[in-house]
This record gives C-alpha cells, structure tokens and sequence, in this order.
C-alpha cells in the first residue's frame, strides 16, 4: 500500500473520523466501523485532506482535467481545498464548481452552481467524501453534464466502505457502471483492516459484516 495511503489511514484515526464500535448506518444496517468527514474542522486538517485527495487524483486521473466538482453540501470544502493542494502540490490551476441544494435567483452570480462557470470541454472529477449510495450523482451528474458539454474524467471518495450498493457489486462499481466514467477512493476498508493491528473481536465483528453486506462479485 502506497506511504499516502497509510499515513491517511493514520489522519483518519487521529481526526477521529473513522471509529470502530457499533454504529447504524443510514442504510439501516448495522456496522462496526463508521467514517464521518465532518469530523475535519480545523484548518490544518482541511488542509491535509486536501493533499491526500490532490495526491490520490494525480495517482488515479492524473492532471488532465479543469474543473473539482464538489457535490453540496459536504463537497464544497472539499473542492475547494482539494484546488488549492493541487496547485501547491503539482502546479496546476484547477478551478473548483459546486451545486447548490436552492438556485439563486438574485445577483450576479445567480443560478445553480457556486465557483467556477462550466464550459464546453471542460473535463471535470467529482469528489465525495465517503462511498456514495449513488444518490449524490443521480442528482448532480445530470445536472453537471446539463450545464455545458462536459467530460467527467471520474469519481474521487475518501473511504470505499466497500460494501453492496442496491445489487450485488460495491455502491462505487455500481456508480462507474450506471455513468459511464470510473470511481476511486483515497482508501479502501480492505486496505485499512490490512494496515491496522486490529483486535480479533473487532476483527471478527467486521468480517461477519462483510459476510453480510460484502460484493457478491469477487
């Protein structure tokens, strides 16, 4: 596993984002690990996540693209930051877009989106925080793709919790395949379970939620 890998594993643990205990998802299953983004808050930590997804883009997409697409409202901090780790990082000028959830209809700057105006030939990644049920896209690739003709080069979460989505692959596969473009974590649940000393209770707990809720495809 990549050194960024590991030591976002560790930022993870240290943030308090990413807890093991016993937690009911949204979903309504019931998990021993749980990740919360929201648990970034200082400037130091935005700043650190916004060079782990700059360094996990450039690993996966590389920098042939414009435009960080961060879906409202969890996605706007992280585009932005993710922008400014790209420049600092790698030199690149990208600009960042964001939805919002209610259109301005007042202002100059009115309309559907935050930051930077979509053009014809831009080449857009969109960035999340945790997996996605797919909920997040079926709302904003429609309307991504609806306000110029855009290529989006693909999808980058934090944590793949690498578990079903509504059939039989994991939720990332399943938004690859539904939308044509691929998906990415900074990290994925197998790797950090294969990085972490875990104790063999917790270690148990989560394989039998794999056994549940695991991909039935591997």
């Amino acid at each position: 596993m990549e050194a960024y890998k590991k030591e976002f594993v560790d930022f993870m643990l240290e943030s308090g984002v990413l807890k093991f205990g016993d937690f009911t998802l949204k979903s309504g299953r019931k998990s021993p690990f749980f990740m919360n983004a929201g648990g970034y808050v200082t400037g130091s930590q935005l700043k650190k996540l916004g060079e782990f997804y700059a360094k996990a883009i450039h690993d996966r997409y590389g920098d042939d693209f414009d435009v960080l697409f961060g879906p409202a409202y969890k996605g706007i901090p992280l585009a932005v930051t993710t922008a400014m780790a790209f420049s600092e990082l790698y030199g690149k000028e990208v600009r960042y877009c964001s939805n919002r959830k209610e259109e301005k209809d007042h202002g100059a700057d009115k309309g559907s989106f935050l930051g930077t105006k979509l053009k014809d030939g831009d080449r857009v990644v969109m960035i999340e925080d945790v997996t996605t049920s797919g909920k997040s896209m079926e709302e904003t690739v429609p309307k991504v793709k609806g306000a110029a003709d855009v290529t989006i080069v693909g999808l980058m979460v934090s944590l793949d919790r690498h578990e079903r989505g509504k059939g039989d692959e994991t939720a990332l596969k399943e938004v690859s395949k539904l939308y044509g473009f691929p998906t990415a974590a900074i990290v994925s649940m197998p790797e950090v379970i294969g990085y972490l000393d875990l104790d063999p209770e917790l270690k148990g707990r989560i394989d039998a939620y794999y056994e549940q809720y695991g991909p039935k495809e591997e």
